[in-house]
């Protein structure tokens, strides 16, 4: 197990601090880094309920297995089973992006 705080990315992993995606990451080659990381619903996007989660205080996030992993993650194919009504988070963390590229180090 690792000493780093939990998110903190690797720091023997170098990732060029850049705005233009890794065309090497497609859909193809994509390990759903992502789908581990908390997602906070901010806007009606027709996420089906039982993906949902509410907290005490009415803040909704995606749900997650006890893994960690989002429960709308189809683990056979590791594509999102609601793309098409995906949050919107989901929507702007774009696939090899400089974020992308962190969570993806952070999980090799």
């Amino acid at each position: 197990m690792s000493s780093r705080p939990q998110g903190s990315p690797d720091p023997t992993v170098i990732i060029p601090a850049t705005n233009v995606p890794d065309p090497e990451i497609t859909c193809s080659s994509c390990e759903a880094c992502c789908c581990r990381l908390e997602v906070l619903l901010i806007t009606d996007t027709g996420v089906p309920e039982k993906f949902i989660e509410t907290d005490e205080w009415g803040g909704q996030t995606m749900a997650r297995l006890n893994d960690g992993w989002c429960a709308a993650l189809d683990r056979s194919t590791m594509m999102c089973r609601i793309y098409e009504v995906r949050p919107w988070v989901c929507r702007e963390f774009e696939m090899g992006s400089y974020e992308c590229q962190v969570e993806r180090a952070d999980h090799l």
